[in-house]
């Protein structure tokens, strides 16, 4: 199923471009919640982050900081917050992955209401992870 990044990825759809490589786009949000909110998209479409070559997810994590250092230099920011969503449910809008760099000024930019838990038995949990991730 077509996403509007695949649209905007072939051209169908213009975009406000920030940056681009061979691996990875960067442009403005059209609905943002702060000056300089940006997204920032693998060429290749996936839908979730875990679904991505390590390539891709690598080319990201390349360009991440460059564009947050230009974007915090344009908007005079200092604070900002990196958001990936993954699902529906993790309020995933679009499903092709993406990442939102966005600028925290004065109030506008990302509310967060955390609750955190307890981790009641971590030794078991982390042991479980270390094994899928030898696996």
């Amino acid at each position: 199923m077509s996403t509007i990044f695949d649209k905007i990825l072939d051209g169908s759809i213009p975009c406000h471009r920030v940056y681009e490589d061979s691996s990875v786009l960067a442009f403005l949000d059209i609905s943002p919640l702060s000056p300089g909110h940006t997204l920032v998209i693998p060429k290749r479409a996936a839908a979730h982050l875990h679904q991505l070559p390590d390539e891709d997810a690598a080319a990201l994590g390349r360009a991440l900081p460059r564009i947050a250092r230009a974007i915090l230099a344009v908007t005079g920011a200092t604070d900002y917050n990196v958001l990936q969503n993954n699902g529906a449910a993790a309020h995933q809008a679009v499903m092709h992955v993406h990442f939102h760099i966005i600028p925290r000024l004065g109030d506008a930019g990302l509310g967060i209401r955390w609750s955190p838990g307890s981790l009641p038995d971590g030794t078991t949990l982390a042991a479980s992870i270390r094994a899928a991730l030898e696996a």
